[in-house]
C-alpha cells in the first residue's frame, strides 16, 4: 500500500491520505470512524477481507478495491466498488481510476445503480440458486427456557457476540445459528440481510431514514431502535 499511496499523491496531490490500514478488521475500524470519500482496499487482507469490509461500510463512501487475482470482480461491483484494480497496480492504470474517483466525488452517491445492473447480467454468467421453502420455526432461548418461534412474528436477526439474537414484538431470544446461516435458510421474499449482522423481516418495515451523512437505516413497526443498512444492501429500500 505505501507506493500506492505514494503513486496516489503523484496523481492526486490534493488527495489527503486519512489512515492506512494492517489488516481488515482496522481497515474496518477507520472506515466507520473517519467516513472517507474513498477507501482503497485489498480483497485477502488478515481479520476481515476486502470485501467484508466492504459490506460493512455506510455512509458516502466509495470503495475501490486492490488485488492481484481477478476472479473477485463481480462480486467487488455487488458491493458497488467504483473500480477494481489489478496489481501490480501500473501509472497509466491508476490515472484512469482517479479520473473515475474525481469524476463520482462531483456526483451524489447513487444508491447501487452499478449493482442493479450488475445484477441483470448476473443470470448469464451463473445459475440463479433453486426455490427453496423457508424456515419456519426457530428454537430459542430466554434464559433456561426454550421457546419455538414461528419465523412471521421475528422482526429481525441480529448478530451479538458468540450468539444471534432474535427479536419479536414481546422480547428477545438467543440461537446459535449465525447469520450467514440463516439466511440460507429463511425465504428471501420476507427475510432480507440488510448487513453483515443482520437480517430484517421485511413483512414489519415501516420505513427508512437518511442521516446527514447519508447513511440510510431501517425502522421496525413498534421499535424505537433503527437498524444500519449497508452500501452493499441500500438498493433495496430505494424505492422506500
Amino acid at each position: 500500500m505505501r507506493a500506492l499511496t505514494a503513486l496516489l499523491g503523484e496523481l492526486w496531490p490534493e488527495l489527503e491520505v486519512l489512515a492506512t490500514a494492517r489488516n481488515g478488521l482496522q481497515a474496518a475500524e477507520q472506515a466507520a470512524s473517519l467516513q472517507p470519500d474513498f477507501a482503497f482496499l485489498d480483497i485477502r487482507m488478515p481479520g476481515l477481507d476486502g470485501l467484508e469490509v466492504a459490506q460493512g461500510i455506510e455512509g458516502r463512501t466509495r470503495v475501490v478495491f486492490v488485488t492481484a487475482f481477478d476472479e473477485y470482480a463481480v462480486r467487488a461491483f455487488e458491493h458497488a466498488a467504483v473500480d477494481y484494480l489489478l496489481k501490480p497496480v501500473t501509472r497509466e492504470r491508476l490515472q484512469r481510476c482517479v479520473d473515475r474517483l474525481r469524476a463520482a466525488a462531483a456526483c451524489p452517491a447513487d444508491d447501487g445503480s452499478l449493482l442493479q445492473v450488475l445484477q441483470r447480467l448476473l443470470p448469464k454468467t451463473r445459475a440463479e440458486p433453486a426455490a427453496r421453502d423457508g424456515l419456519r420455526w426457530v428454537r430459542a432461548s430466554v434464559g433456561e427456557l426454550t421457546h419455538l418461534v414461528p419465523v412471521e412474528e421475528v422482526l429481525f436477526f441480529r448478530a451479538d457476540d458468540k450468539y444471534t439474537c432474535v427479536r419479536t414484538a414481546t422480547g428477545e431470544l438467543l440461537i446459535r445459528t449465525p447469520i450467514a446461516e440463516l439466511v440460507q435458510q429463511l425465504d428471501p421474499a420476507c427475510f432480507q440481510q440488510i448487513h453483515r449482522s443482520t437480517i430484517v423481516n421485511l413483512r414489519h418495515v415501516s420505513g427508512t431514514r437518511r442521516d446527514e451523512g447519508s447513511r440510510l437505516f431501517v425502522r421496525v413497526r413498534g421499535q424505537d431502535a433503527e437498524l444500519p443498512v449497508s452500501r452493499a444492501y441500500v438498493h433495496l429500500f430505494k424505492a422506500m
